[in-house]
């Protein structure tokens, strides 16, 4: 299946957070906090503006990035979780 995002929204693969503390302890599932990075996998053409010109997105596939936590909409995808979510829940652009 192939996601295609409309208006400002970007599908993002949630990056997987460290298993372990610093200490070596193992974290289990339940323990561990909601990843807030995560890789860009498709972006919308952009929202409208009140002229009704398409406003340009920030983003663009491949980009890793810094998102709100709780923000966007969890799908399962192809056996792989990925969050759809609006440009704006999107707090930075995370670069190497």
């Amino acid at each position: 299946m192939k996601l295609k995002p409309l208006g400002d929204r970007v599908i993002v693969k949630p990056l997987e957070e460290e298993e372990r503390t610093k200490g070596g302890i193992v974290l289990p599932d339940t323990a561990k906090e909601k990843p807030q990075q995560g890789e860009v996998l498709a972006v919308g053409p952009g929202a409208f503006d009140e002229d009704g010109e398409r406003m340009p997105m920030d983003v663009k596939k491949g980009d890793r990035v810094l998102y709100a936590k709780y923000a966007g909409t969890e799908f399962k995808m192809s056996d792989e979780e990925v969050l759809v979510l609006r440009q704006s829940d999107i707090l930075a652009i995370v670069e190497k």
